[in-house]
């Protein structure tokens, strides 16, 4: 009597792949124009008009590639406010095409998309960091103030601190926080360890923080304007990097693991605190969020993919119907 697909699973075999399944698949990959929307979405997330716009083609007809690529599983789609934003699929074990998959990325990735259409992609980059820039510009004042709206260090800080303690870092330790907002963590951080770096784009809140570093007279830390682009042009190493809801507001999230990886040193580690994924739209307005949030896979897919490990993470749940994460990626590489 035939084995149940239950039953299957249960003896551990491996179930084979439908043929259709397959053919539907690699005609979903025979396709330039779909080919590219694959390169373009390997770390980072693009709204619809964006990916219209990147690859110059009607949204209409992208649209159509978008759903190919959906029903096959090679694409997911997510809802940031009014926007639908498309990333790729993660191939889950469970899937039966798991392994061709993955080679068929791994495949792409080896191919690089045209300069015009990389430019295209740099100038997206540009003016999601420049709606991000320019909140912070009219609302630096304000920080304090639209931070509490949806979470206060004081809130969440001792589950913090019990983190990094447990880390059992040396007191030697360089310490690189990234958007530091008013300083309040910097403080914290200068009173254990011997260097601390506050890097921000924003010369507004770099002021802010300034003014929170000269009252609480912590010598020992350093404040730089620019992002993390500017940390690797000015070899900087640290033994820890510090976002405290700070991803949220990045234009390319993805960019940020790479750019930690090497920016850490061996054995070092990336501490994010960011909130999960949720559906309260009005922080784009209110707080100049460029995302709502994140999934646990979407983090450990990026670490994972610019050779960083997953390591500890913590959950809190907030009365405003938040819940902030704070996950913990080590630098495994000598």
């Amino acid at each position: 009597m035939p084995l149940s697909v239950t039953a299957l699973k249960t003896a551990n075999f491996t179930l084979l792949p439908d043929p259709n399944e397959l053919t539907r698949l690699c005609k979903a990959l025979g396709d330039d124009l779909r080919m590219d929307i694959l390169r373009l979405l390997k770390s980072e997330s693009f709204g619809v008009q964006e990916i219209s716009t990147v690859l110059d083609i009607r949204q209409s007809a992208l649209s159509h590639h978008l759903k190919i690529l959906a029903s096959v599983g090679l694409v997911s789609s997510r809802r940031e406010g009014n926007s639908i934003f498309y990333r790729r699929a993660l191939i889950l074990d469970s899937d039966p095409l798991e392994e061709f998959k993955n080679s068929a990325f791994a495949n792409i990735d080896r191919l690089t998309l045209p300069d015009p259409v990389l430019q295209r992609v740099r100038l997206v980059q540009k003016e999601r960091s420049q709606l991000s820039l320019n909140f912070f510009t009219r609302h630096a004042a304000k920080f304090a103030e639209k931070q509490g709206l949806v979470a206060e260090l004081k809130q969440y800080a001792s589950n913090l601190d019990g983190l990094i303690a447990d880390m059992e870092l040396d007191q030697s330790s360089t310490v690189l926080e990234v958007g530091p907002g008013e300083g309040e963590l910097l403080l914290r951080l200068g009173r254990h360890f011997e260097r601390v770096i506050g890097l921000d784009n924003a010369p507004e809140m770099l002021q802010q923080a300034q003014t929170t570093i000269n009252r609480g007279k912590a010598e020992n830390v350093q404040l730089l304007l620019g992002d993390t682009s500017v940390a690797l042009q000015q070899q900087i190493k640290c033994d820890l990097m510090i976002l405290n809801m700070v991803l949220h507001h990045i234009p390319s999230p993805g960019e940020i693991f790479a750019h930690a990886a090497q920016l850490l040193n061996p054995g070092a580690s990336l501490l994010i605190v960011d909130l999960c994924s949720h559906d309260q739209d009005w922080v784009r307005e209110s707080c100049g969020d460029l995302w709502l949030g994140f999934d646990s896979a979407d983090l450990e897919k990026w670490a994972t993919d610019t050779g960083l490990v997953v390591g500890q993470g913590l959950y809190l749940g907030l009365r405003n119907g938040f819940q902030i994460q704070m996950r913990l990626f080590a630098n495994t590489n000598n």
